[in-house]
């Protein structure tokens, strides 16, 4: 039987540039016009869920655990969240609270189900959705940018509470830096496994 190749470093890391640069692209949009953008949110989140099944199908095959039960599993995580964003949406809660706190929420609630999809099946996600739930940290208070100056200090930056911008950019690529280890780490399972 012929050893199956591996897709090239470049076309798995694809969908975690376009994960991260698209939200970035996202936080800005929503800094200028917070009650704007609460629809380009409603849409990205398909595109999350459909890049967290396709990133972490080979973390299956790694531990050993089967394909089937795997999807199965994002399939049930993510179809109930989608589920309840339309249930909400057909309420009427965008009305109820507003655009602003619409777009908020649905940013945190974005968060914490990457990180349980990070929790249970697929540790990028999980850095992911540190990075996400800042972003909705940062969105929801003008006042919250104060954090950054704590995360500059750290990371020897002056006055990054007033450069909110490049502190996401910087820690998009942070956690985008992990992904990649993460996912060359998985790789490295899935050669040693398909070698024996």
């Amino acid at each position: 039987m012929p050893e199956k190749k591996q897709s090239s470093l470049m076309l798995a890391l694809l969908p975690i540039i376009i994960l991260y640069a698209v939200t970035i692209i996202l936080y800005a949009l929503t800094r200028e016009d917070l009650a704007g953008t609460a629809s380009y949110w409603e849409y990205f989140v398909p595109v999350v869920a459909f890049i967290s099944i396709i990133t972490a199908w080979a973390n299956a095959y790694a531990r050993g655990d089967s394909r089937l039960l795997y999807l199965i599993r994002q399939i049930i995580i993510w179809g109930a969240f989608l589920w309840m964003l339309l249930t909400l949406q057909a309420a009427g809660v965008e009305a109820a609270l507003g655009s602003e706190k619409t777009t908020i929420t649905l940013i945190l609630m974005l968060a914490m189900v990457a990180m349980l999809v990070g929790l249970y099946l697929d540790a990028k996600m999980f850095f992911y959705s540190l990075f996400l739930g800042l972003c909705g940290y940062l969105l929801a208070d003008p006042a919250n940018v104060a954090v950054l100056g704590k995360i500059g200090e750290t990371l020897k930056i002056e006055d990054a509470a007033n450069k909110p911008m490049m502190m996401i950019m910087l820690l998009a690529i942070g956690t985008f830096l992990i992904s990649i280890f993460l996912l060359l780490s998985t790789r490295g399972s899935v050669a040693a496994r398909r070698s024996r």
